[in-house]
């Protein structure tokens, strides 16, 4: 019994469809089996069709950020924090040029007010000697004729401006016509065939900023989502809401030069939620880093 029963196990599954369609014929009680090829491009044609009959739009939308441009001010512990390590590196700190010149200086002016002072000693003929003492009165009169750049423009005090906090990150925000309504939102545009998100995400920031604005995007891949339903008076059976898809980028020059082409605002990420809805300001604010 174990040899008939080895010879089946080692025919191949061709072999036993054909040793069961000729039991079949012989004897007419069993069923037929038939082999039915399976069409693999099928599944992919049907998913490319849901895709174009979806009813969520794809958009995408750029979170530009113009970094910080100067320091921003120290706070009451750090202040503590930064005089104790002036103070340690003052103490174990070792005696500078500088300070070595005030040395030898104070000690030959305490040789020249003794009684057996040779002036012979430190002849140098015609060469004039310039004294620390000197270089520091030169010095601190450079220092009063610096001055700084202000930390604070008072004449950019409008959110239109890229100027403005330049101690603090200012996300961009575009005014934008949604529906019936007009809001402030992140710089976006409705993905065409053809082209990818990122060259939507692109599209977007020209179609709002000046020419010649110079960005850098971080990647190919969005950093967040926001998905949306239409109002029930806009909706249609192809059209339902809307999926917006986020890019990050930074202001990689000062700030634009020219007009721009729509009502911008340069914001902190602690006023984004007076001009954006909460569930948008949800989103966004998982991805927007406050630097």
């Amino acid at each position: 019994m174990a040899a008939p029963c080895r010879k089946m196990a080692s025919r191949s599954f061709p072999q036993l469809l054909c040793y069961f369609s000729r039991i079949a014929v012989g004897s007419g009680a069993c069923r037929r089996f038939s082999v039915t090829p399976i069409d693999r491009a099928t599944p992919r044609a049907s998913t490319a069709a849901d895709r174009a009959t979806s009813p969520w739009s794809l958009m995408a939308a750029v979170c530009l950020q113009r970094l910080p441009v100067i320091t921003a001010d120290c706070s009451p512990i750090e202040q503590r924090f930064k005089q104790m390590l002036q103070q340690m590196e003052l103490e174990k700190s070792l005696v500078s040029d500088h300070e070595l010149r005030l040395m030898e200086d104070a000690e030959r002016m305490s040789r020249r007010q003794a009684d057996d002072y040779d002036s012979d000693e430190e002849d140098r003929g015609d060469q004039e000697i310039m004294m620390t003492q000197d270089l520091e009165d030169t010095w601190e009169q450079r220092l009063k004729n610096f001055q700084p750049a202000p930390r604070v423009r008072v004449s950019f005090p409008d959110l239109s401006s890229a100027q403005r906090c330049l101690a603090d990150s200012l996300v961009l925000l575009a005014e934008q016509q949604v529906g019936a309504e007009r809001l402030w939102l992140l710089p976006q545009a409705a993905w065409q065939e053809g082209e990818t998100l990122r060259q939507t995400a692109e599209r977007a920031l020209d179609s709002v900023t000046a020419a010649g604005v110079k960005v850098t995007f971080l990647g190919n891949a969005p950093c967040g989502v926001y998905k949306y339903k239409l109002p029930k008076a806009a909706r249609t059976e192809g059209s339902v809401g809307r999926k917006v898809f986020f890019f990050k980028a930074i202001l990689a020059d000062g700030a634009p030069g020219s007009a721009p082409t729509a009502p911008l605002l340069w914001v902190k990420k602690s006023e984004l939620q007076k001009y954006l809805k909460p569930s948008y300001m949800m989103k966004v604010d998982r991805f927007i880093l406050n630097l």
